[in-house]
């Protein structure tokens, strides 16, 4: 078996693989920003008057990866990504059956409540029972 051989593959596998923390993703998004604004002939300056965002904010976004959530779909709108800004979020992601299971029920929610335990649920089926059966028996 070649074992050399083996291990480039693994490694070229893992080459693309990083841990994922905030800086390293917004670094990346602000690379294939200047990537797109760069394959599209456009300047700093041209993005800033296109966009309305200020062009130092521009500038440190592209070197820094820091900008404000309205700059940044500003921007993303003067290249011609709004479908793609707004689609952020908009399918369910799921690690497990039960994380889909549970998607699936509240699909329609309009907000997230805190889990109860099933002590408590029961606890509060019965305070509700109690409270719609009558004091005084007629």
């Amino acid at each position: 078996m070649n074992t050399a051989g083996n291990s480039d593959n693994i490694l070229s596998v893992l080459e693309g693989f990083t841990l994922d923390n905030p800086d390293d993703i917004m670094q990346q998004v602000a690379e294939n920003f200047r990537k797109r604004r760069v394959e599209k002939n456009i300047t700093r300056q041209r993005i800033a008057e296109l966009s309305g965002v200020p062009l130092s904010s521009v500038a440190r976004f592209e070197q820094k990866g820091l900008i404000a959530f309205e700059s940044l779909i500003k921007l993303a709108m003067a290249l011609g990504y709004t479908s793609e800004i707004r689609a952020l979020f908009s399918a369910p992601k799921f690690d497990t059956m039960e994380e889909l299971d549970l998607i699936r029920q509240k699909r329609n929610d309009k907000r997230a409540y805190p889990k109860r335990s099933r002590v408590c649920r029961l606890a509060m089926a019965m305070a509700a029972t109690a409270a719609s059966e009558p004091l005084l028996p007629r």
